[in-house]
């Protein structure tokens, strides 16, 4: 019998979080952006905050589309609450059952494209350092170990490759504290831009979701 231990660290990456409660919340976010695309609203290219805005005021805030996609009717969504240092993008705050104003999810907004896709300046660089890092420095909380972020994409591209281009940037910025860079974790089946990181914060692990929804289209359309 081998009685040598086991190594674990090839195993390290091999675990996948499961927040059932914000995977849910995903899941009506994923269906919310199939009624834009189908729908062929027209979205600015340049600016994330009316991106936000359609998806918060057109859906995520009206009754009928919350009734329609539950369990969405039992949450409220705010757009830019203050957050110690940093303005968050979307607050989702528990009320059926309220449990207390602190007991939030936060989710980040980022537009993503094709250019400088290993460059800090870039707008991949800016979905790390104004992104992820927001939520490793603790400008944004988590909340039950979980936050959210969403990349807009702004162009026709492979979104896989670009998710390779930000793991790539994650590589270079070791305060990170990687633990699991970006990896595929289906939320809605048929969907297949969903993923997850986690991070080490002061000496635990933390998860943060990812949504890459392509609206190339509706920013085409719109001339903008």
């Amino acid at each position: 019998m081998n009685n040598k231990p086991l190594n674990a660290s090839p195993f390290r990456y091999k675990t996948v979080f499961c927040n059932n409660e914000f995977e849910e919340i995903l899941a009506g976010i994923i269906a919310c952006y199939y009624c834009i695309v189908e729908e062929k609203i027209l979205l600015p290219s340049n600016d994330e905050n009316e991106i936000r805005n359609v998806m918060l005021s057109n859906y995520l805030k009206n009754a009928k589309f919350k009734t329609e996609h539950p369990p969405l009717g039992n949450y409220l969504f705010d757009k830019e609450t203050v957050e110690n240092n940093g303005r968050a993008d979307i607050r989702i705050l528990s009320m059926k059952p309220y449990v207390d104003d602190y007991s939030y999810y936060i989710i980040e907004c980022k537009r993503l494209d094709n250019k400088n896709q290993t460059g800090k300046s870039g707008l991949n660089g800016e979905y790390v350092y104004e992104g992820i890092v927001r939520f490793l420095s603790k400008t944004y909380p988590f909340y039950r170990e979980t936050a959210g972020m969403i990349g807009f994409v702004v162009v026709k591209m492979d979104i896989e490759q670009n998710n390779n281009a930000i793991n790539q940037i994650l590589q270079t910025f070791p305060e990170s504290k990687t633990q699991q860079e970006l990896m595929k974790k289906q939320i809605l089946p048929g969907f297949d831009y969903s993923y997850y990181s986690s991070h080490l914060v002061e000496r635990e692990i933390k998860y943060i979701y990812h949504l890459m929804l392509d609206f190339s289209e509706n920013v085409e359309r719109s001339g903008l």
